[in-house]
C-alpha cells in the first residue's frame, strides 16, 4: 500500500474547508437569522448536490442507444438521493480520511485454503479508500488483495500501467495464481491498457469493470486534463486502446442512471459479460448489493488448487 497519496491531502483541504465556510455562515447567521442560517449550512455542506443534479438531467436528455432503457424522473430522482449520500461518504471520509484503513493484504488469511487474489483498481479523482466496504468483506473471506493508488492524479492512463504491474506481480508471487482484477469508472480502462501494454492477458483470472467508460463518455467533451480528454466518446486514445483480445474474460457491470458514464451502453463491451444494473448512480453503481454479491461470487467461483 501506498504511504501517501496527493489526492487524500487535496480532499483533506477541501472537506476541512467546507465543513469551516459552513460552520462560520451558521454561527454569523444564527443570532439573528436562524433559519437563513440552516438553509445557507445546508447548501454550503451539500453544494456538490446541485451538480449532480445537473448530471442528472443532461444523461436523461442524452440519446439513450443499445436498447437500454431509458430513466424515469423518479428513478433519477432517487438515484440523485443516492448519489448525494455516497459522495459524501466516499469524497468527504472515506478517502480524504480513511483510505488506509485497511491495508494491503497480499497474502490473505493465514490458516486459510487457498483463495484467489484481487487488484482493486479505482477511477478520476479517487484513491483506494474508495473500495474499503469492499476490502471489509474480502478480510471477512479470507482473500489475499491489494488496492492501488492510480497518481498522478491528472495524468495519462498510460502512466498507470506501471502502477498496476507492480500490484498484478506482487499478488500473483504471493498467491502463485492470476488474479482478478475489480475496477471503477476510469480504473476499467486503466486495466485495458495494461493488459495491451504487457500482453498480460493470461496472466488474469478474470475483470470486473463497474461503470467505466469503454467507449468514452459524453461528460468528457468538458474535461481539460489528460486523463479526462481521453475519455472523451470515441476518442483517439480509445481508438487505438481497441478492443481487449481477452474479452471473454469481462464482466462489465453498468447502470442507465449513471451520471457520469453516458449514453449506457459505452460501459459495454461487445463479447463481454454486460450486466445492467437498473437505478443505481455512478459511485453507488460500486456498491450496490448486486453488483458486490455476484461480483464476490464471481472471484470465489474458481479457486485455486493447493500449492
Amino acid at each position: 500500500m501506498d504511504s501517501l497519496s496527493k489526492l487524500a491531502r487535496l480532499q483533506q483541504f477541501t472537506a476541512v474547508a467546507v465543513a469551516a465556510c459552513a460552520l462560520a455562515w451558521l454561527a454569523w447567521q444564527w443570532p439573528h437569522a436562524p433559519v437563513r442560517a440552516s438553509v445557507g449550512f445546508v447548501l454550503i455542506a451539500t453544494g456538490y448536490s446541485i451538480f449532480l443534479a445537473i448530471e442528472f438531467v443532461a444523461l436523461r436528455f442524452v440519446d439513450t442507444k443499445g436498447g437500454v432503457p431509458r430513466p424515469s424522473w423518479g428513478q433519477l430522482s432517487q438515484a440523485w438521493l443516492d448519489e448525494t449520500v455516497q459522495a459524501a461518504r466516499v469524497f468527504g471520509w472515506r478517502q480524504p480520511f480513511r483510505w488506509r484503513e485497511i491495508p494491503d493484504q497480499p497474502e490473505g488469511k493465514p490458516g486459510l485454503p487457498p483463495r484467489r487474489g484481487v487488484v482493486f483498481i479505482h477511477g478520476f479523482v479517487c484513491n483506494r479508500g474508495f473500495w474499503t466496504p469492499w476490502l471489509r468483506e474480502l478480510c471477512r473471506l479470507g482473500h489475499p488483495f491489494i488496492a492501488v493508488n492510480l497518481e498522478p492524479v491528472f495524468g495519462s492512463i498510460d502512466e498507470y500501467v506501471g502502477i498496476i504491474e507492480e500490484a498484478v506481480e506482487r499478488i500473483t508471487r504471493s498467491t502463485g495464481t492470476a488474479p482478478v482484477l475489480v475496477c471503477h469508472s476510469m480504473g476499467g480502462l486503466a486495466a485495458r491498457a495494461w493488459l495491451r501494454s504487457k500482453s498480460a492477458d493470461s496472466r488474469v483470472h478474470h475483470v470486473i469493470t463497474i461503470g467505466s467508460p469503454h467507449h468514452g463518455t459524453w461528460l468528457g467533451r468538458f474535461s481539460r486534463v489528460a486523463n479526462g480528454r481521453q475519455m472523451q466518446l470515441d476518442s483517439r486514445w480509445l481508438r487505438r486502446l481497441g478492443d481487449p483480445s481477452a474479452v471473454r474474460k469481462f464482466t462489465c457491470w453498468y447502470s442507465n442512471c449513471d451520471n457520469i458514464v453516458f449514453p449506457a451502453v459505452t460501459a459495454t463491451l461487445a463479447g463481454a459479460d454486460n450486466r445492467l444494473i437498473v437505478g443505481a448512480a455512478h459511485v453507488e453503481l460500486a456498491f450496490h448489493p448486486k453488483v458486490m454479491t455476484e461480483s464476490l461470487a464471481l472471484i470465489g467461483s474458481n479457486r485455486p488448487s493447493p500449492r
